[in-house]
């Protein structure tokens, strides 16, 4: 009789188990299929972030004194077409510009050494170093008032006879991919030069709505 009841009342107990795990899956069942098909709660997302079509992006590119020398010469023998007076520029340990200047109805060869001063705003100051036309004597900068009267310079470039220096605005070309150009850093004895370059995001055809 007493096994009886022991075996009853054990009984019981696993069926308590068994509800009580029965129901506690129910449950979690409920619990899951209302986070899988009730209703999405509203939600305030904020717009994604837009670049600005004046933002850019910049880069930092290093060449040597040769590689620009074949490019300034090609960006002058371009402009010079259909000139009469044509000059070329050799970096060197300095900047040389040779040429020639018509002087007394005929021309005399050119040749000025001029010292690259990088300034704050990334443009060049060319700081003459020394300058001679021929055999002829004249002063330095009667010789750069016939550089800024007969050499055709790009509208950036400008020749400064009484400070005997040229300044070269680097950061006023104007360039068909609208990139901006600025100078970091020239050093032509150590051969390194390295310069800016600011691409706005809309040259790459990344045209945003603010």
């Amino acid at each position: 009789m007493t096994a009886r009841k022991d075996l009853k009342k054990g009984t019981n107990k696993w069926k308590k188990l068994f509800y009580s795990l029965l129901g506690f899956n129910v449950v979690m069942l409920i619990i899951l299929a209302f986070l899988l098909f009730g209703p999405v709660p509203e939600t305030n997302i904020a717009p994604t972030t837009k670049h600005d079509t004046e933002d850019s992006s910049e880069f930092v590119v290093r060449t040597t004194k040769q590689n620009l020398n074949e490019l300034v010469n090609a960006y002058i023998e371009k402009l010079l077409e259909g000139s009469n007076h044509h000059y070329s520029i050799s970096l060197e340990e300095d900047v040389h510009l040779m040429g020639e200047l018509p002087v007394f109805s005929t021309t005399v060869p050119l040749s000025v050494h001029l010292e690259p001063l990088v300034l704050e705003n990334g443009d060049i100051k060319l700081i003459q170093r020394s300058i001679s036309i021929g055999l002829l004597e004249l002063p330095n900068q009667k010789i750069m008032e016939y550089m800024d009267k007969y050499l055709n310079m790009p509208e950036w470039v400008t020749i400064n006879p009484k400070e005997e220096e040229i300044y070269v605005a680097v950061t006023e070309m104007e360039m068909k991919s609208n990139f901006k150009v600025s100078v970091e850093h020239i050093d032509l004895e150590a051969n390194n030069l390295a310069f800016r370059i600011e691409i706005p995001y809309r040259t790459l055809g990344i045209d945003t709505v603010q």
